[in-house]
């Protein structure tokens, strides 16, 4: 199991945010965002997995954190697919020891930065049992072509909150809005929102984070919904 980093808001804990890093970064990346959210009333878990280290393609094979190879960011370019469901086992991982600790799945949220969020939504969508909720920043679905074979009736009404900067050069804000058209064309539940920046974080997008976290604060505090 990869190692993490972890960090909660209270106790005893009730629910758990898994917290995928984006390209390059490692677990600590989002640490700051648990006292930023400010959370006193419901008591979770963040657990910020470290992904291993590989060559990425993108950045000319440089060996850098990465939860699979990235080989082009553009429609058409080729996607890791064994290097994707790897990761996806991986998260799993972390699910099930959650599980071990007394949270249920359903009171688990699925949370990623831009590769991050990628890998989130892709595992997410396929797991067998009900997740709280799905956040997803800065990204996109990846291996689209198989998610209607593989899509698990579980999650089909879990809650997602995708959200993406309008002057990201890195994920263009394209993939993002395809990413939510494909998910409510599907019948989804996404909940949608811009800000004018890069690809970044900001405190706008903080307090929807919160707000979003509300509306599920029943399933992260161990109830049925």
């Amino acid at each position: 199991m990869l190692k993490s980093v972890e960090s909660c808001t209270g106790s005893p804990v009730s629910g758990s945010v898994i917290w995928l890093h984006g390209l390059g970064a490692d677990g600590h990346d989002f640490e700051p965002i648990v006292p930023q959210l400010r959370l006193p009333d419901v008591h979770l878990r963040f657990v910020f997995p470290h992904a291993p280290l590989r060559p990425v393609t993108i950045n000319n094979g440089v060996t850098m954190p990465a939860w699979f190879d990235v080989i082009g960011l553009e429609r058409q370019s080729r996607q890791d697919e064994s290097g994707i469901r790897q990761a996806q086992s991986q998260v799993h991982e972390f699910i099930r020891s959650e599980n071990e600790r007394g949270i249920p799945t359903a009171s688990i949220v699925l949370a990623g930065f831009s590769q991050g969020a990628a890998l989130a939504l892709h595992t997410a969508l396929r797991y067998p049992e009900r997740l709280a909720g799905i956040i997803g920043l800065s990204s996109f679905l990846p291996l689209q072509w198989t998610i209607d074979a593989e899509l698990h009736q579980a999650n089909r009404n879990t809650p997602i909150f995708l959200a993406h900067g309008t002057q990201d050069l890195l994920v263009p804000p394209g993939l993002g809005s395809e990413t939510r058209d494909f998910l409510q064309a599907r019948g989804f539940t996404v909940e949608w929102k811009t800000y004018p920046m890069d690809h970044a974080v900001c405190p706008e997008e903080i307090g929807h984070i919160r707000e979003f976290l509300g509306t599920i604060e029943t399933s992260l505090r161990n109830r049925e919904p």
